[in-house]
């Protein structure tokens, strides 16, 4: 059954590796149903792979293969919240390490060009702190960051 709201995300013909790479890093997340074009469109064939079901950490998408019209930017992203360096090590370096680009701040893109936060909870915690000092102090040190480190930012609550 879909999902009444459904994140769908556009592809140029690769939206099945994509699900499949996701369902493989991702905890609770799965690849669905897989559709084939019924006959020939403009970025594809018939029987070509038009769409997949997939949830990427509980969170329902349909990945469409349109073709080379679109592509991802920064607009969107997806926030991933970690709870400790391995989690973050693990999942930035899964999508680093298949073709994906650093960036700063905790973000990073994946190799299809979609863009990921990975977050560890202790920096949303630390920006958010009542103290201004503190949430002064844990924003700077992530300014300085490509992937974060844990570490830094307890350093800098703690400073």
């Amino acid at each position: 059954m879909v999902s009444k709201n459904t994140i769908c995300l556009w592809y140029d013909g690769t939206a099945l590796d994509a699900a499949t790479f996701y369902a493989k890093t991702f905890p609770d997340s799965n690849v669905g149903a897989v559709f084939r074009a019924p006959s020939d469109y403009p970025a594809g064939k018939k029987g070509d792979v038009l769409t997949v079901q997939f949830n990427v950490m509980g969170v329902p998408c349909l990945g469409l293969n349109g073709g080379p019209a679109f592509k991802h930017d920064e607009a969107f992203s997806f926030q991933v919240a970690t709870d400790d360096q391995a989690e973050t090590d693990r999942l930035w370096n899964a999508i680093i390490d298949n073709g994906g680009q650093a960036s700063e701040c905790g973000w990073c893109r994946d190799r299809w060009g979609l863009s990921w936060q990975i977050t560890p909870r202790v920096l949303t915690a630390g920006i958010a702190d009542p103290d201004p000092a503190v949430a002064k102090r844990v924003f700077e040190a992530m300014m300085t960051m490509s992937k974060i480190d844990v570490a830094a930012i307890e350093a800098a609550r703690r400073d």
